[in-house]
C-alpha cells in the first residue's frame, strides 16, 4: 500500500520534504544577505541630489559689468565632524538681473586664473589658458569653457548651486 513502482513514498516524501526545506532555508538566507546588499548598491543611484545653495552676497555688490571675485564660507557637516572651507567665485552681471557664476579653477589643470580687466579676459598663467569674458576659451590648452554655478536670488542676496559645465556655445551639458 506505501509502495507505488517498486518505491517506498514514505521514503520520497520525506526526502523530498528534506530538499525542501534545506532550499527554502538557503533562499532564505541568501535573500537576507543579497537584498540589503543590493540595496546598498542600487541606492545612491535612485537618490535625488538635493542641491544646497550658499549665499555669496548682496546683489548690488555684484550689479557690474565687470566680474568680481565673491569669497564665501562652506560649512559642510559629515556626522559628528562639522568643517568650514574658505572657497572664491567669479560673478558676472551684465544688466544687474542675470548673474553667471564661474568656478575659480581653470578647466584645464584646477589652477586658479585671474580677471585681468585691462584685456578684458581671465588669465591662468600655469599654461596660458584664456577665456572671454563670457568663459569661452580663446586661447591655450584648456579643453573648454569655464565651469559654472547654478545661480538664483532670493531677498536681495545672491545664491550659488550646483556646478555644472557647458559646452563652446555656453550650453549647459553637465
Amino acid at each position: 500500500m506505501y509502495r507505488m513502482n517498486g518505491v517506498d513514498r514514505r521514503a520520497l516524501s520525506r526526502r523530498r520534504f528534506l530538499s525542501l526545506g534545506v532550499g527554502a532555508i538557503a533562499g532564505l538566507i541568501g535573500a537576507a544577505l543579497g537584498i540589503p546588499l543590493v540595496g546598498y548598491a542600487v541606492s545612491p543611484a535612485l537618490r535625488k541630489s538635493k542641491t544646497e545653495w550658499v549665499e555669496i552676497g548682496p546683489v548690488k555688490d555684484f550689479a557690474t559689468s565687470i566680474p568680481q571675485k565673491a569669497e564665501y564660507t562652506l560649512f559642510k557637516r559629515d556626522g559628528w565632524v562639522e568643517e568650514t572651507a574658505k572657497k572664491a567665485v567669479w560673478v558676472l552681471s551684465k544688466d544687474g538681473q542675470q548673474f553667471t557664476a564661474y568656478d575659480p579653477r581653470c578647466t584645464h589643470l584646477g589652477c586658479a586664473y585671474s580677471w585681468q580687466g585691462d584685456r578684458n579676459r581671465f588669465f591662468c598663467p600655469c599654461h596660458d589658458g584664456i577665456y572671454d569674458i563670457d568663459g569661452r576659451v580663446i586661447g591655450g590648452p584648456p579643453p573648454r569653457p569655464l565651469d559654472r554655478y547654478e545661480t538664483k536670488v532670493e531677498h536681495g542676496k545672491l545664491l550659488i548651486g550646483a556646478m555644472y559645465s557647458v559646452n563652446a556655445n555656453l550650453e549647459r551639458v553637465g
